[in-house]
């Protein structure tokens, strides 16, 4: 698995820059660039980091495309917006959510 095409993938599925990527994953502008430029896979620290901005796992990351749980069309677009909020506005959008069961 190519780990920068596979960042690089879920950056833009979420319309990201480089500079928001590293804002949500609370990491250094300057660390996230140079990966890029480099092409050089990132340690497990940095990439779980990308992963909670992303608001996915470690196996998630690496099992790309090998869903195991069917999902609607909606449900599918429900997780593609949630992906793309900052962890406050995510934060919220449980609260909103587990206070409605």
């Amino acid at each position: 698995m190519d780990v920068i095409k596979r960042i690089d993938e879920l950056r833009l599925l979420r319309g990201w820059t480089i500079n928001r990527l590293a804002y949500e994953a609370a990491l250094p502008q300057s660390s996230v660039a140079t990966m890029f430029e480099r092409k050089t896979p990132p340690k497990l620290e940095l990439l779980q980091s990308l992963c909670d901005a992303f608001g996915i796992t470690l196996a998630q990351f690496f099992s790309a495309g090998e869903t195991s749980v069917s999902v609607t069309e909606e449900e599918n677009r429900l997780l593609e917006l949630y992906r793309s909020l900052s962890q406050k506005k995510r934060k919220a959008v449980l609260a909103i959510l587990e206070n409605d069961n």
